[in-house]
């Protein structure tokens, strides 16, 4: 790369096609930037965890199947996860600013589209829309704070970030169930259009472009039909495999064509004048690292979540809402510590915040994994505090080693990078934790069963009451004796709490693994390439 300078090109030609005059004091104010970009953010984020709550009124009012709820959340992640890398060059290409602005616009219209659906098809039509507009503004909002913010303060920045995305995506559920319970399920997403409305006036008034010199001319066509389709098949293999069987051909087949549409998505890349992930950038130990650590950070917040809700909803028996509240301490603690995680990664360096983080995570997940049927909120709470102090220096300092890591010109393509390893790691850590969860339910069933001498079951009936205790819930036929119904709930509130033990520990193993990755990062060599100078 020849250059890393950061070109205004607005004031030399404006690049701005809404028309909008040059505020004197807003436009390009960082802080002000980064309170604009984090109300879109807040959107996207929102939605990734808000919907699972809104899903059995969808499903009640509409008519639709299982499959259909399923496609309302799958669609969404697909298209989200399918399209962040691309996004981000087109930000790259086009200027952040625009992409942004488009992404918030587009998010609004199809959220409040989606209210309006008459019927579950247009639902997950909308829903597809709003994960590609959402892929427009996340790589984007990086790409500005990267732009605005001096290299002293960016850190500050991605930590107040960090905490908009942690805290909206716990939150969801507990916004969600007010919504749904007190309003109805189409409020969950008309609720985007006024947010929308203040991140578009907001991004007008105060977002400025900034473009690297060299920024990218062209487009890498192949790459990007590569890409997205490696990415559809991985995607779409993690989501599929738990009901087709890990061992079922079309799952299998998924994996191979996801792996072999990355080795040709690898091999276009060596031969593009300007491919759209150029490999040199993972020849930087710690963006790669950083990529790895993101992934495994995901794996296990997003998979152990998943396992979370199911058990206090259906274990303890609290509603959406009480199930939200009591995970506040991990929200809670994800927005106090994340600001001071980039104060102590601005000083320090990224290395020392990231292990502790990992450890501190990993030590969360261990704790998470000795709970009980009966285990009591404070408990609960402390476990899950320290599980939001693990992960809020981690969400900042990986997203700050791999953008700063990469060079300014491809500051939109290392952000979806970082949204994409988040999206692949999840739907990882839900697909293998929730692989491990049911082997251990099937294996301990038959003996608890037994063991609390109830009616013996024929294979199928075995089947399916193992897949309901699998979420938690126990099989208790209608009409079946109090007493019988005492020891079934029983058994399967000790058998569910052992398969979630099981996947905890294993999210703990790899909390471990990822400490031990977070020892290769190191500051951003391109974070200088950012502003140099602005209104801090």
């Amino acid at each position: 790369m020849t250059s890393q300078t950061t070109v205004e090109k607005a004031s030399r030609q404006p690049q701005d096609p809404l028309g909008t005059p040059p505020a004197q004091g807003l436009r390009g104010h960082p802080w002000l930037t980064l309170f604009s970009v984090a109300i879109g953010v807040m959107m996207v984020a929102l939605d990734g965890t808000i919907v699972a709550i809104a899903n059995p009124a969808i499903q009640k009012d509409l008519g639709a199947s299982l499959a259909d709820v399923q496609w309302i959340t799958n669609g969404y992640m697909l298209a989200l996860a399918v399209s962040l890398i691309t996004a981000g060059k087109l930000g790259d290409r086009f200027g952040h600013r625009q992409t942004f602005l488009i992404g918030v616009i587009g998010f609004a219209l199809a959220s409040g589209a989606i209210g309006f659906s008459s019927s579950v098809v247009l639902v997950i039509t909308f829903r597809v829309l709003q994960g590609l507009f959402g892929a427009l503004l996340m790589p984007a909002a990086l790409g500005l704070l990267r732009a605005t913010f001096p290299a002293e303060k960016l850190n500050m920045a991605i930590g107040i970030w960090g905490m908009v995305i942690g805290a909206s995506t716990a939150g969801g559920p507990i916004l969600g169930g007010v919504l749904v319970e007190h309003v109805s399920w189409q409020s969950v997403f008309f609720i985007n259009v006024p947010v929308g409305v203040i991140a578009l006036v907001m991004g007008v008034m105060i977002l400025k472009d900034h473009r690297a010199e060299n920024a990218p001319r062209s487009f890498d066509i192949g790459g990007i039909v590569l890409l997205s389709s490696a990415m559809f098949c991985l995607i779409w293999a993690l989501i599929k495999g738990a009901e087709w069987g890990w061992g079922d051909p079309k799952t299998i087949g998924f994996l191979v064509a996801a792996v072999a549409l990355f080795v040709g998505f690898a091999l276009v890349q060596q031969r593009v004048r300007e491919p759209l992930i150029p490999l040199a950038m993972f020849r930087s130990v710690p963006l790669s690292a950083g990529t790895i650590l993101m992934v495994l950070m995901a794996f296990g917040f997003m998979g152990g979540l998943f396992f979370v809700t199911f058990y206090l909803q259906n274990v303890h028996g609290l509603s959406p809402v009480d199930s939200g509240l009591h995970l506040l301490p991990l929200t809670a603690m994800m927005i106090v510590a994340s600001p001071v995680a980039g104060a102590m990664i601005t000083k320090f360096g990224p290395r020392v915040p990231l292990v502790g983080g990992m450890v501190c995570t990993a030590v969360a997940m261990f704790g998470m994994s000795q709970l009980t049927v009966g285990t009591g909120t404070v408990t609960m709470s402390i476990w899950f505090a320290l599980l939001g102090l693990g992960l809020a220096p981690v969400m900042v300092g990986a997203t700050e080693v791999i953008v700063g890591n990469a060079p300014m010109e491809l500051s939109g393509v290392a952000g979806g990078l970082q949204q994409a390893a988040m999206q692949v790691g999840g739907s990882l850590g839900t697909a293998v934790l929730g692989a491990i969860m049911a082997a251990r339910v099937d294996s301990v069933l038959p003996g608890n069963w037994t063991e609390a001498k109830l009616p013996p079951m024929s294979p199928e009936q075995l089947d399916q009451a193992s897949s309901a205790i699998k979420v938690g819930m126990p099989p208790v036929a209608e009409g079946t004796p109090p007493e019988v119904a005492g020891k079934i709930v029983n058994v399967a509130h000790d058998t569910f709490v052992s398969g979630m033990s099981t996947a905890f520990m294993v999210a703990g193993i790899v909390a471990v693994i990822a400490a031990l990755v977070a020892m290769l990062t190191k500051r951003g060599e391109n974070a200088e390439a950012g502003a140099g100078v602005g209104h801090i």
